[in-house]
This record gives C-alpha cells, sequence and structure tokens, in this order.
C-alpha cells in the first residue's frame, strides 16, 4: 500500500514539475545596477473575473527612456493569482523612475480579437509611481489589481514586518536574496550583497545575516533590522566561499571556500579572517557540532569527511564514505551525523564522539539535502532527481512519509516556532511551505533565479 502511495505521489509531482517551470529573468546584472522586482499580489474577490495577458513590462526612467524587466508571470486570472506572484523582475541602472508601463494584446483586456490576417493590437497601460533605484540595491514594488476591469493596476512599496517573522532565500542565479514574511509568506524586500551568493548562516541573536559571496571572495554582513549590507569580509582572491557556519556562541564563523580548498576561520567581532585549514577538493558544505568543537566539512569531490578541530584550527582527520559526500546533519542528542552522497544512493551515520562510520542506508536516489526533523529525528532527505522530500525513519531509514514537491530541492530548514518546514525548490524558482505534524503543503512563493539556501527566524 505505501509503496503504490509513493508511485501515485511521484507520477503527479512529475505532472507538476513539468507544468510548474518558470522562465529565467533577464539579462546578467552589471555591477552598479539596482535590481527590481514587481510582485502581484493576491487578487481580491471582485477582481476574480480578471485574465490579462501581459506581454512585456518596462521601468520609465526619468529621462524618458524604458528600460525593459523580464516577465514571469504572462496570463494572469484567478487561478494563477491566488496567492503572491513575481510578476516581473530584472536589473535597472541607479536613478529615477516616473512609473511603469504594461504592455497587454487588446484581446487580454476584454476587447474584441484581433483579426487572423493582423497582429494582435497591444494596449500600453502606464502607471505613475515615483521610485529611485540605488546602485546595487534592491528593491521590491507590490501590483495590486483595484478592480475588475482589464490593467487597473496599484503600485505601492510593501511594508516590512517585524524581524520575527521573516525569512531569507539566497538566489545564485540573479545575485540576490529574496526576503519574506514568514507569516504571510509574501516577499517585500530583495537584498543585493554580490556575485553568486550561496550559503548563509542566520545569527538569530545579534539578527545578523551572513552571506557567502563566491563571485567576489567576500562574505557579505546583512543587518536584518534594516535589511541591508552593513559590511564584508574579504577573504583571499580565488577563495570562492561557497557555505558559512557559525559556532554556537556565535562568536566564530567558518567559511567552506570552494577555489582554494580550504576552511576560512573568521572572527564575527573584528571581521577579519584569524586562521585558513586546508582540506580536501572542492569543498562545498560544512555543519558544527553541538559543543562547537569539531567541524564536519564535505564535498562531491571528496571520498571522505574531513574534521576539523575548532578550538585548535586544524585538521584532524578525514573519515571514508561512499564517494561524493556534499551534505550532512546532526540528530538532536548530537550524538549521529547523517550524511548524503550526491553520486551514490547512501546515507552514511557517522558517530562523532569516535569519528567512525557507525552504519549506512540505501535510499532510492542520490541526495542532495537532508534535514533532521528537530521535534521527532525523523530525517528529511531531497535532491535533484527525486520527486519528492520523503521522511525517513532515523533508525531504520524505513520510508515513513512523501512530502509534494516538484522534483527540485536543493536546500530545506525547520521553523520551531510555527512547525514548518521549507523546502527550496530550484527547479521552479519557488519556495514550498509544508506543515511538519500533517505533512501537507501549507503554501509557496516565487523568489529570485536559482535559489540555493534558505534561513528563517526560528529555524532549528
Amino acid at each position: 500500500m505505501r509503496s503504490r502511495r509513493l508511485a501515485a505521489v511521484a507520477g503527479v509531482l512529475l505532472l507538476a514539475a513539468c507544468q510548474s517551470m518558470t522562465p529565467s529573468s533577464s539579462r546578467p546584472r552589471a555591477g552598479d545596477e539596482g535590481v527590481l522586482y514587481l510582485y502581484l499580489q493576491p487578487l481580491a474577490e471582485d477582481a476574480r473575473g480578471t485574465r490579462l495577458t501581459v506581454e512585456a513590462v518596462s521601468a520609465l526612467h526619468v529621462d524618458g527612456r524604458e528600460m525593459p524587466l523580464a516577465v514571469r508571470l504572462r496570463n494572469v486570472s484567478a487561478d494563477t493569482a491566488r496567492r503572491q506572484r513575481l510578476l516581473a523582475a530584472g536589473p535597472l541602472p541607479p536613478g529615477d523612475y516616473t512609473g511603469l508601463l504594461f504592455r497587454i494584446p487588446a484581446a487580454a483586456a476584454d476587447e474584441p480579437p484581433a483579426s487572423p490576417e493582423g497582429p494582435a493590437r497591444e494596449a500600453a497601460t502606464r502607471i505613475d509611481y515615483r521610485f529611485t533605484v540605488r546602485r546595487a540595491e534592491g528593491q521590491v514594488l507590490a501590483v495590486a489589481v483595484k478592480s475588475p476591469a482589464a490593467a487597473d493596476f496599484h503600485l505601492y512599496s510593501p511594508t516590512p514586518p517585524a524581524t520575527g517573522v521573516m525569512g531569507f532565500v539566497a538566489n545564485a542565479g540573479s545575485g540576490d536574496v529574496s526576503v519574506f514574511d514568514k507569516k504571510t509568506l509574501q516577499v517585500f524586500g530583495v537584498i543585493v550583497p554580490g556575485h553568486a551568493p550561496s550559503g548563509m548562516a542566520l545569527d538569530q541573536r545579534a539578527r545578523r545575516l551572513y552571506v557567502a559571496l563566491a563571485g567576489d571572495d567576500t562574505v557579505a554582513v546583512v543587518d536584518v533590522l534594516s535589511v541591508r549590507v552593513s559590511d564584508r569580509i574579504r577573504l583571499s582572491p580565488g577563495d570562492e566561499p561557497v557555505e558559512v557556519a557559525l559556532t554556537p556562541d556565535g562568536a566564530q564563523l567558518l567559511s567552506v571556500n570552494r577555489g582554494s580548498n580550504t576552511v576560512s576561520f573568521i572572527d564575527t567581532v573584528s571581521r577579519f579572517e584569524v586562521a585558513k585549514v586546508r582540506v580536501g577538493t572542492s569543498p562545498t558544505s560544512i555543519t558544527i557540532d553541538r559543543t562547537g568543537r569539531r567541524a564536519f566539512v564535505f564535498g562531491p569531490l571528496l571520498n571522505g569527511v574531513t574534521v576539523i578541530d575548532i578550538l585548535a584550527r586544524s585538521l584532524v582527520r578525514t573519515i571514508p564514505t561512499e564517494p561524493g559526500p556534499v551534505r550532512g546533519q546532526f540528530n538532536r542528542r548530537g550524538d549521529r551525523l547523517y550524511v548524503v552522497h550526491e553520486t551514490t544512493p547512501f546515507v552514511t551515520v557517522i558517530n562523532p564522539a569516535t569519528l567512525t562510520v557507525m552504519s549506512r542506508f540505501s535510499v532510492r536516489f542520490p541526495m542532495d539535502t537532508i534535514k533532521v526533523d528537530p521535534g521527532t529525528d525523523y530525517v528529511y532527505l531531497g535532491g535533484r532527481r527525486t520527486f519528492a522530500v520523503s521522511l525517513y525513519d532515523s533508525l531504520s531509514f524505513a520510508v515513513i512519509d512523501a512530502v509534494a514537491d516538484s522534483g527540485g530541492t536543493v536546500n530545506m530548514t525547520t521553523d520551531v516556532e510555527d512547525n514548518t518546514l521549507y523546502l527550496v525548490d530550484q527547479a521552479a524558482n519557488r519556495v514550498l511551505v509544508v506543515e511538519r505534524i500533517r505533512k501537507r503543503r501549507v503554501g509557496e512563493l516565487d523568489v529570485g533565479d536559482g535559489p540555493v539556501w534558505i534561513s528563517v527566524m526560528g529555524e532549528s
């Protein structure tokens, strides 16, 4: 019965994955450009009859130039706008803007369709709204449909929520970080920290977010209160930091540097690199034990897990595993480290005290991400090759349940405050939100291109 249920889930999810692919946004951002995201708000009851096809959206510069944005949602209707949707996005030159221009085929604006012999007429709708794009910064504008009349839009800047309900998604493809309200599941801001953001570490007590920037050999420091980059930690040229992790006391930040095959030790007060340890080839991930004494480093080109003594800032040893260990997670007690592999369908269980392999379990596919439920110790596994995130018993590794997604989950986190699980669906440029108890989807939100990481206030 369970196998038939999981097979049915996989079939449905494969179809959903084919239908939910989101087009990429526009050209890459130049160094001095800012970024604008336009989010369509859920349609009001009196606007549920609205049906629009958005062919193009441009920002109107104060000098009269039309600066095109990439349209992400072309068909606006009651079905596609039940929740907040990313309507258009893209980089813009810094400067003052006077509004937006929407180009909508006349037939989509409740007018008679064009004749077969001629092209469809376009209606150009201008919305006056003054805003400023600042150098290397991002902003979000909300778009509301005011009435059932076609193309009757209203623009406004969303109000940021309290810091305690904020969430952050690093988008490697578009080079920015989406900032959302985890209560309403709406994006209200975007941060432009630098090139190729990837792994993040959230210091919930200090209200700081650290973002690894492989393209800049830098770790950006984001002030959560202002939702802006407040500092940058410079590493060595060619380091390519791809993931960061905080010690439990928040005093040290460890950066995994793929380019130089090293791990950097960063003092979070002075924000300087104080030491560097060489590890294996192309490390990509790191986790720190509950005591803050040891760090475990993973990578797709490694044949084992590298162990670092944090106090001595030195290499301890490498624990042999299956090829390609890419990520690891501790159980609640911290006496088991579960490791997933990119190239082999196994989970390796390591004893962090003796630094030995306790056991290994076969799973359905090679996995990209893992999350241990902080309440039950059940293990969530997901990846690009799977059709659903599966829930496993932590002792037998028998499949307990399947959580629906579109088959592109690359990162997960759990929110102990709201009892939710967040899935980063890279294939569809979105985040799925799942209730941990009933294992049912309770929401989703659109983010930037190529999302790779999520952090939320209240996570564990």
